[in-house]
């Protein structure tokens, strides 16, 4: 199965054909736009091993997102950055391409904290591997973060070994009907106490916060802050993760993350926090410079999550020491530009 993508990719290399890395599909819309002929990863499926008491999981990079985490669930585990789906045809692969994790990153940590190794073919055809399959083995450790949020545009991932977490005893979920400065400052109060947060979400003036743990550390919390029970909570952290409400379709869609103290934006009425006030999901028809800047100004940077690319691409343009990073790493691992071809910036 391996050396047909081996063999692929070293033609491709040899011609000079540009190749679009894609797994089910489900985050095609994310980044910019790239070419060449797509190479599918959806027969790079199973899971390769699995240890549960070492908190282990080693799978192929096809393998659907959705089988992975039924197989934690059997032995009460989970994929602790909660990673979006965008689609029922998510892979694991894309997954850790696209870098994105959903409402407990800032709690539990982001994609590339649960990854362990790699195993990834480069623009060349060349069979690279980094990192191991053991927690304590961080030789090459972060080669294979560098993978991470790359969009395939340094090789071709067929592997990956992650930590994974035992679940949470107990979760619960609160509501609180507060303006948007009032539940800023209080996610940032929580956040400094010892709570059992593991997801915040305020949005047309609700203020959602989860929290997750053993159940006596739940329900203390819970007495603490007050709030709404909410029924059916777990729908409600599915459904933000995947962008599955009306307020997700709105195009252009903005992303930024500033620093989670930053005061309201202003920067238009519909909008939607997470993560403590990291994230600011924005649909706005200003322009990309204004966003930016004003992203800049927080501390942060502006992405454009869905809709049409801006000229200087969906991703805040490099400083120039880190552009010239980010080119010597492309020239290293897929030196013609093969792959995935314009998708993390334009010239690359």
């Amino acid at each position: 199965m391996l050396s047909e993508f081996l063999d692929r990719i070293r033609s491709a290399h040899a011609a000079n054909t540009p190749l679009v890395i894609q797994g089910g599909g489900s985050k095609t819309f994310y980044g910019n736009a790239d070419e060449g002929e797509v190479l599918s990863t959806r027969a790079l499926t199973g899971v390769v091993d699995y240890q549960p008491k070492e908190l282990v999981l080693t799978a192929r990079a096809g393998t659907p997102l959705a089988e992975i985490e039924a197989l934690l669930a059997e032995q009460k585990q989970m994929l602790a950055f909660e990673p979006p789906y965008f689609g029922d045809a998510a892979t694991l692969g894309g997954s850790i391409a696209a870098g994105l994790s959903g409402p407990r990153r800032p709690y539990a940590g982001a994609v590339r904290d649960f990854v362990l190794g790699v195993r990834l073919i480069d623009g060349t055809g060349q069979p690279l591997r980094f990192g191991g399959q053991v927690i304590k083995n961080v030789a090459g450790y972060d080669v294979s973060r560098l993978m991470v949020g790359a969009l395939g545009t340094l090789g071709l991932i067929t592997e990956v070994s992650l930590k994974v977490l035992p679940q949470p005893s107990l979760e619960t979920t609160l509501q609180f009907e507060l303006d948007e400065a009032a539940a800023i400052l209080r996610m940032n109060q929580w956040a400094g106490l010892p709570l059992p947060l593991s997801a915040s979400s305020w949005h047309a003036g609700l203020l959602t916060l989860r929290l997750s743990g053993a159940a006596s550390a739940v329900h203390a919390a819970q007495a603490r802050l007050g709030g709404e029970p909410l029924q059916d909570a777990g729908a409600f952290w599915q459904r933000l993760r995947d962008q599955a409400t009306p307020f997700f379709d709105q195009r252009p869609l903005w992303r930024l993350a500033v620093k989670p103290t930053t005061p309201p934006l202003k920067l238009g009425d519909a909008q939607w926090i997470e993560w403590g006030g990291a994230v600011r999901w924005l649909a706005s028809d200003l322009p990309a410079a204004a966003l930016r800047e004003a992203a800049g100004q927080a501390g942060g940077h502006a992405t454009l999550f869905r809709g049409k690319t801006p000229a200087d691409g969906a991703f805040a343009p490099l400083a120039p020491a880190l552009a010239t990073l980010h080119r010597s790493l492309k020239q290293r691992f897929d030196p013609r530009g093969i792959l995935n071809r314009g998708r993390l910036y334009p010239d690359f």
